[in-house]
């Protein structure tokens, strides 16, 4: 049997189960919040008060915090990509509606939400050239990304899996920082995209367990493949106006690191969660090989603590052309 053959008929065998799986990492559409029960209505009298309010608080909000939210939100909004992405995944049928195709549709309907409530808040705030910021989010969805995983669902799952606990920790952070800076409605704003982004995460994490249980070899290894690897951000492409590919990725991760947003440590601090979660260590019949790629996971966060002790947070401060 071939590898594409083998991925299928697991992803068959998971699908059985994904109902279960739906109904507890998706909710029903008219139980969640949507980005106007965020923002001031323009619909009321009050709306121009409000707008000015929401930019006062805006105004004092340091130049690396407001790089980061733009970065963040323009990674958001590229979600095209990730949809046509993840259709393409093997086992997954946008041409009918599977259980796969389902989760895809409404992992994607709600991740929607999160790219527009925080697009909104920016152009409010008075803070951004918002074409400027366009233009990237633009750019970002033509480039594409490439994330080295194929079509192969196990390489899929092992990438959302650490890229939505990612996601988690920045929103998260940015709404602490929100709130110590007084900006209670900015720090509820990325308080509940950091809740759905966990949620995600749970469900992706949900999906290689299963796998593990089906296929624990070819898990394992693909696991292994992806951190040797290494996840790369899907915004990694980011750039602007007059800039090759990628050039304003390092400059938006160096604004992170300096606010502590997300860092090198917190990379780490995933792959232990994920170790933990799969329990890596007590996964049974493995392959010689599957074993080998065991020891070499396991040994990974302490080889890349010992470099992330040797690295200096970076000082060098860039002049985001997405700042106004």
């Amino acid at each position: 049997m071939i590898l594409s053959d083998v991925r299928l008929e697991v992803m068959r065998y998971i699908e059985g189960k994904l109902d279960d799986l739906l109904a507890e990492f998706l909710k029903p559409v008219e139980a969640h919040w949507q980005p106007a029960d965020l923002l001031p209505d323009a619909t009321q009298e009050n709306f121009l008060d409000e707008v000015k309010q929401l930019r006062e608080c805006a105004r004092d909000l340091p130049y690396d915090y407001m790089a980061v939210l733009v970065g963040d939100t323009i990674t958001e909004e590229a979600l095209p990509t990730y949809e046509s992405w993840l259709m393409d995944v093997t086992g997954v049928d946008q041409h009918e509606s599977n259980g796969w195709s389902k989760w895809v549709r409404g992992w994607t309907a709600e991740e929607n939400r999160h790219g527009d409530l925080l697009n909104k808040y920016l152009y409010l705030s008075g803070r951004v050239n918002m074409r400027a910021m366009e233009v990237s989010t633009q750019y970002l969805i033509a480039d594409g990304f490439d994330i080295q995983t194929g079509r192969d669902p196990y390489r899929n799952f092992v990438y959302t899996s650490f890229q939505e606990l990612a996601t988690n920790i920045s929103h998260r952070r940015t709404a602490t920082l929100a709130k110590q800076a007084g900006n209670a409605q900015l720090s509820k704003i990325c308080g509940v995209i950091a809740a759905d982004e966990m949620r995600h995460a749970r469900a992706y994490k949900a999906f290689v367990s299963q796998i593990f249980l089906a296929d624990p070899s070819g898990m394992m290894l693909a696991f292994e493949d992806m951190m040797r690897k290494k996840i790369v951000m899907p915004a990694h492409f980011l750039r602007e106006t007059g800039l090759k590919i990628g050039q304003t990725f390092s400059h938006f991760s160096d604004a992170a690191q300096r606010l502590g947003v997300y860092t090198t440590y917190d990379y780490i601090s995933i792959m232990e969660s994920l170790l933990d979660e799969w329990q890596i260590a007590k996964v049974t019949d493995l392959s010689d090989a599957g074993e080998r790629a065991r020891d070499y996971v396991m040994a990974l966060p302490d080889r890349l603590r010992r470099i992330a002790d040797r690295s200096k947070t970076p000082t060098l401060e860039y002049r985001f052309s997405w700042i106004a």
